[in-house]
């Protein structure tokens, strides 16, 4: 995420328990990620795993930007109005 995006998303996360959920998992799925970074030599097990968590990050990070967009979208209209 770039950092005024994250910016906005973490202004938003009072206001928003659903974007908030998704943040917090997107942030503990950075750290278990983390972890596996630190390993000089992932079993085939972990790279399963590491693979998993990326995935999962990868949907979070999808579904925050859909709900940035529409606090985005409801903001434009809210000033054309």
């Amino acid at each position: 995420m770039e950092r005024g995006e994250e910016q906005l998303i973490v202004s938003l996360l009072d206001k928003d328990p659903e974007l908030k959920k998704y943040y917090d998992e997107h942030q503990e799925l950075e750290k278990r990620l983390l972890g596996y970074q630190h390993k000089a030599y992932l079993t085939p097990v972990e790279e399963v795993e590491k693979k998993r968590l990326q995935k999962l990050k990868l949907a979070g990070k999808d579904k925050i930007m859909e709900i940035l967009g529409r606090h985005r979208q409801s903001g434009v209209q809210r000033g054309t109005e």
